[in-house]
């Protein structure tokens, strides 16, 4: 019989070993992508560039954002899964309005497309090693 390795005693014993550095790091960068996001719906629409004087109905784009953040902290690997598709629509929208609006909502666009493109690197780079890691 052979000696368990010492992630597998660890996991025998209840505790897990410390998240990797690259875990982190995708955590918090996942975190402030999708807080950015959210920030940046609510004011794009709502006083930087809204389409209507005193704010659009598509500030409420920012809702969809506001589910996935509570499970982002509490590093629901589930969440970083599915925020890496729901991010797509967003990507989608900076893309088409970049190119079709007028600044400064072109540039918000652009920043929007920044965020996206941040928040899904994080989600697959924080899946990909916690799945290499099998960590929690």
């Amino acid at each position: 019989m052979h000696a368990p390795a010492p992630s597998d005693a660890a996991t025998a014993s209840g505790h897990h070993a410390p998240a990797p550095a690259t875990v982190l790091l995708s955590r918090r960068l996942a975190v402030a992508c999708l807080l950015g996001l959210i920030v940046l719906s609510l004011a794009w629409e709502l006083w930087l560039a809204p389409l209507r004087p005193g704010g659009s109905w598509l500030a409420l784009k920012a809702l969809p954002l506001c589910l996935p953040l509570a499970g982002l902290l509490r590093h629901r690997m589930y969440t970083y899964r599915w925020v890496s598709l729901l991010v797509w629509l967003y990507f989608t929208e900076g893309v088409v309005r970049a190119w079709s609006d007028r600044p400064p909502s072109s540039w918000l666009a652009l920043v929007e497309v920044l965020l996206c493109l941040g928040l899904f690197a994080a989600c697959v780079l924080h899946v990909r090693t916690r799945l290499r890691r099998n960590t929690p």
